[in-house]
């Protein structure tokens, strides 16, 4: 187990890693961290590290999963679905004032799971509603914002059910740094070379502008992607509006890129299981023509997958496509985290539902990204069908094929 000294030191360098790589916080940067209350320890670590830089402002909103256990066992109707028009004013007016947001993840991805799932879909929906612009403008990053984790308790059980409880915590934080980088000696050093790795990688996709991918895996996945005109692949570090360049994921192997709405033909099969809502979903089949989803199958937890993709006219077609080698260090931990943050940088994965606009050239423009091919969504939901023996071909637009990917590995450099 850790010395307390060694995790403090390693806590430290963690909460760096995000004020300089995630955001890249200049002088006089402000920004904003929403975290669990499990998660204060790390947020007082990265409000050190940004003043550190001269940060002028950090704010913190905290949140408690049980509130909504709460809600959904004893609130009405009426209180479900309500959320007050200051949520989406407050977050407009942050993203106004330039603030970057850092979003801690940890709680229990169980917590839920008891609760009538479909309070939770019109809970989702409704915040989704009402937030959507914000949403919109953050992910097309209108400032800069990073997503990593936290080991807490709830979350630690979960994943390591065999440990006792502080053993699991321990075990999951020293996860949490390997993947991150954040138990070497200068994490922001080794990001930077990272980083280039992925974008070496998004040039030369963006440079041949395949018209569509082929994925094959020995699970049964057999799906042509088209891409949207005028895509552009994404990986690693990306340039906010205001000019500077952060990383929105902390960790991150993929390269993204967004698939034509109306192009996605075949079967898609799940390497692992989705965590979402509070509930687990194995076994994911599904089966698309057109682009949509035309047959939903699941082992376990179909009705929360169908709740899903009912949100909207737009949630049962693809939104992203992204491309892990099997190699990646969440893969080679051999953990499954139950937190998308995680899994999704362990295989090669697609979404359900909205498009990221900065996928798609002028994608900042509702119609253009519409015309291109771009969907649109209250919800974006990945989920993982990468294995060690998945095959991916480039399909030019004259219909010839380029490898990419071989037994899960990436055959370009």
């Amino acid at each position: 187990m850790t010395s307390p000294s060694d995790f403090a030191e390693k806590l430290a360098r963690y909460a760096e890693l995000l004020v300089r790589t995630g955001v890249n916080l200049p002088e006089g940067g402000k920004v904003l961290l929403r975290a669990p209350l499990d998660a204060a320890p790390l947020v007082r670590q990265v409000a050190r590290a940004a003043y550190r830089v001269g940060a002028a402002d950090v704010r913190v909103h905290y949140s408690d999963p049980h509130l909504a256990l709460a809600l959904f066992e004893e609130g009405t109707e009426a209180a479900v679905e309500y959320v007050p028009a200051w949520l989406a004013q407050e977050q407009r007016a942050m993203v106004a004032d330039g603030y970057a947001f850092i979003s801690i993840v940890g709680e229990d991805p169980s917590l839920l799971a008891g609760v009538d799932q479909g309070r939770v879909a019109r809970r989702s929906k409704a915040i989704a509603a009402a937030t959507r612009d914000v949403n919109r403008a953050i992910s097309g990053m209108a400032v800069n914002w990073t997503v990593a984790a936290m080991s807490t308790p709830a979350w630690a059980r979960r994943v390591y059910p065999e440990l006792p409880e502080a053993e699991a915590v321990s075990r999951l934080w020293n996860d949490i740094f390997r993947v991150t980088r954040a138990d070497l000696p200068d994490p922001v050093a080794a990001w930077n070379a990272h980083l280039a790795r992925l974008e070496r990688l998004s040039a030369f996709l963006n440079e041949r502008q395949y018209a569509a991918l082929h994925l094959r895996s020995e699970l049964g996945t057999d799906l042509t992607v088209g891409l949207a005109q005028g895509h552009l692949w994404q990986g690693g570090a990306e340039t906010a509006q205001n000019g500077i360049r952060g990383v929105p994921n902390l960790p991150t192997d993929e390269v993204f890129t967004a698939p034509h709405r109306e192009q996605v033909d075949g079967i898609a099969v799940a390497s692992k299981p989705l965590s979402a809502r509070g509930q687990l979903i194995e076994g994911i089949r599904v089966r698309f023509a057109g682009g949509r989803a035309v047959e939903i199958h699941a082992e376990q937890g179909e009705d929360t997958l169908r709740q899903l993709l009912e949100t909207d006219e737009g949630a049962s077609f693809l939104g992203e496509i992204a491309l892990v080698p099997a190699s990646a260090p969440v893969a080679q931990t051999g953990t499954l985290f139950l937190n998308t943050l995680f899994d999704e940088n362990a295989a090669s994965h697609i979404a359900f539902g909205r498009c990221y606009p900065t996928n798609v050239q002028h994608g900042e423009n509702p119609e253009a990204l519409r015309a291109a091919g771009g969907n649109d969504s209250l919800i974006h939901v990945d989920w993982m069908i990468g294995t060690p023996r998945t095959d991916v071909d480039g399909i030019t637009a004259a219909g010839e094929r380029e490898a990419l990917m071989r037994a899960g590995e990436w055959v370009v450099s």
